[in-house]
């Protein structure tokens, strides 16, 4: 791996720049491009650059074009690869300038962690995920020797090379998400080990919603500080904002007076939440201001020196609010935050920067300490959910992750709002099916006039036809009114769709014909079937898949070191399949597959999640070289074939297509 993309750059600084991914996708373009015009200048660059991720969504053409003629006096000369990867960083950094600070209002944890701009890391945002760590995995049997993790070091990214701090760290956030029993837990590692614990950590924190587009095992393995911080960090906030919900505090409908309002306020992403009960609080205290972020908006500390005299009364100090210069106000703020018994997720300093990561930490945890709401719940009906709602809200879940996972420019909480205007349905559409969106049609967020939205969405309905979707009644307003089960519908089409086009764009296997669900199921069955075994799937709604017995004999067929047969239980009682369930998904994500269906889907033989991972199994089986799938498949004694074909399975599906396409050209 490492001497491929030596081949690709020979500036180490350049190579330093970017991922590995990164580099085969720019490589991948940049083929293309003088494909294209037999012969690639800089003046070419300004139009082809459009099809370019953050350089050609937040520049114009004539913005590239005046850009690169004000830096290069020669248009004509010819651009080879590294001088492609200077202008790209060029316009990169330019397009970020020009963006300045118009996010002001926005809160997430690094929400671009896979930039190549974000090579220096906040020592303040690292010191406060240590201490995360040291706390939550202070008990840990494995880490314990590790930790307590010193954050003046870089300790944190030295440890993080093993995979199973992150693998650790995800169950901490979302406690169930891996099975600790496919975690590769010893003192020293082999690689083959290591890369198999970062393949389940990414593809597992994916599971949990994170947003790993262009992070592969490689750069863990390197320890690439600002990517290793960028996952912990997103890791971090799920954990933090987890009970920023209904479901999990109920309590939370005193924040609004009616139904309509409940329903609005279930479908507002969790740092929305957290604003609108920070500042119900601060009503109480008759705070007058409005805070709207967790960045400008308590620079001067006056906010929570309010917030927590209303929370905490008996811990107040009344110069909290007579101080007038702002750091010692925000150090008495933090006093206060002690003697309430919150930990400390960020120092005075942060308070006055206005650093909003460490901000929004720091009010997730007064939240979950101490959030003054009404241990009186009036009830709400709706709140209450059947076996239909359950299911419809694992798939939205599921959906939701999976969009997300594909990079797009919008980062989506509830796929029932956000997809409404219909911008992030044309964006992954255009993603499953590249250049099948007419963008000179599309409206772009904002959004003011509704007759742009359901153009959009008239356009989603009107793709999802062309690749044969039933659609049967459905029309792009009935996406814009945010009517459920069409929008589940048309979401499960596009990502069956998606699945299926993978598979048939490995041609050396489907040579382009189309792949279809039986295809998918008579592989599998064929796969066990040369196991060995008599297990037989009869479809993908077969009860008899609930024990989990057939995925884990399918598992091991397309990988016999894949199971240990040791911890695979019958499957006979609930607490039995769900063991089961739970190490079938840990191991296919260990393999590289990228799922996003919970345990309670395998048990319950949910027809589309048990399609999504038995095909998640077939299209990582048919990525390995021929010659690996024999060698794997034939035998279960201790090979290396599978050390160079795990470690270049990318957590992203659609820059593995990419290498794959790359692979067969050459």
């Amino acid at each position: 791996m490492a001497g491929y993309v030596g081949v690709l750059v020979s500036d180490p600084w350049l190579q330093n720049q970017f991922t590995q991914v990164e580099l085969r996708s720019l490589k991948s373009n940049f083929s293309t491009f003088r494909r294209e015009s037999g012969r690639l200048t800089i003046a070419d660059l300004p139009a082809k650059m459009s099809k370019l991720k953050h350089v050609g969504e937040n520049l114009t053409e004539k913005e590239r074009d005046a850009f690169l003629r004000d830096s290069y006096p020669n248009m004509d000369d010819d651009v080879d690869f590294e001088l492609f990867l200077r202008i790209y960083l060029k316009l990169q950094t330019h397009a970020t300038a020009r963006m300045g600070n118009n996010a002001k209002n926005s809160s997430a944890f690094l929400k671009s962690p896979t930039s190549t701009l974000l090579h220096t890391i906040s020592e303040s945002e690292k010191a406060s995920y240590v201490a995360h760590i040291n706390n939550y995995l202070a008990e840990d049997k494995f880490l314990k020797k590790y930790l307590p993790i010193d954050p003046s070091t870089n300790d944190l990214f030295e440890i993080a090379k093993d995979g199973v701090l992150i693998c650790k760290l995800i169950n901490v956030a979302v406690p169930g998400t891996i099975d600790e029993r496919a975690i590769n837990m010893k003192r020293i590692l082999n690689p083959w080990e290591r890369n198999e614990n970062h393949t389940l950590g990414l593809n597992s924190a994916k599971a949990i919603g994170c947003t790993v587009v262009n992070i592969g095992t490689q750069d863990f393995i390197e320890g690439r500080r600002h990517l290793v911080l960028g996952v912990i960090s997103q890791i971090i906030k799920i954990q933090l904002l987890a009970d920023l919900n209904l479901k999990k505090t109920p309590q939370l409908v005193e924040l609004v007076d009616d139904c309509k309002d409940v329903e609005e306020l279930m479908s507002l992403p969790p740092e929305k939440i957290l604003l609108r009960w920070m500042n119900f609080q601060l009503k109480k205290a008759k705070y007058n201001k409005t805070v709207t972020n967790f960045s400008t908006d308590i620079k001067d500390a006056e906010a929570y020196a309010h917030l927590l005299n209303v929370l905490a009364p008996e811990h107040s100090d009344p110069a909290t609010l007579t101080v007038k210069d702002y750091l010692e106000r925000a150090k008495l703020v933090l006093q206060h935050a002690d003697r309430m018994g919150c930990k400390r997720y960020l120092t005075a300093k942060d308070i006055v920067e206005g650093s909003p990561n460490l901000n929004l930490a720091f009010v997730a945890h007064i939240f979950q300490h101490r959030n003054g709401l009404s241990t009186q719940t009036k009830q709400i009906s709706f709140l209450e959910t059947t076996p239909d709602d359950a299911q419809m809200s694992r798939e939205e879940r599921a959906f939701r992750f999976w969009i997300n996972s594909l990079g797009n420019s919008s980062y989506i909480d509830n796929v029932f709002e956000d997809l409404r205007n219909g911008w992030l349905l044309l964006e992954t559409l255009d993603k499953v099916s590249p250049g099948i969106v007419n963008w000179k049609i599309a409206s772009r967020p904002p959004i003011k006039m509704p007759f742009r939205k359901v153009e959009n969405c008239n356009q989603v309905v009107k793709i999802g036809k062309q690749l044969k979707f039933s659609l049967v009644n459905i029309a792009g307003n009935d996406i814009v009114q945010g009517n459920k089960k069409l929008i589940l519908a048309y979401l499960w089409q596009l990502m069956r769709f998606n699945m299926l086009q993978l598979l048939k764009n490995l041609r050396f296997h489907s040579h382009g014909k189309e792949i279809t669900d039986a295809d998918i199921l008579e592989w599998a069955n064929s796969k066990v079937r040369n196991s060995g075994s008599q297990s037989c799937m009869a479809s993908f709604k077969d009860k008899s898949l609930s024990d989990g017995i057939f995925f884990l004999e399918l598992l091991s067929a397309v990988y016999p070191r894949a199971v240990n047969w040791s911890l695979v239980t019958k499957g006979d009682t609930e607490e039995e399949k769900k063991m089961n369930a739970t190490y079938i998904i840990s191991i296919a994500r260990k393999l590289g597959c990228s799922i996003f269906l919970l345990p309670e889907d395998i048990i319950e033989v949910n027809q589309k999640m048990i399609l999504t991972l038995t095909a998640s199994i077939m299209y990582w089986y048919l990525k390995q070289p021929a010659e690996d799938r024999m060698s794997v498949s034939s035998s279960d004694s201790e090979t290396g074939s599978l050390l160079d074909t795990t470690s270049t399975f990318t957590t992203d599906d659609t820059a593995s297509e990419t290498s794959s396409d790359e692979n067969s050209s050459r």
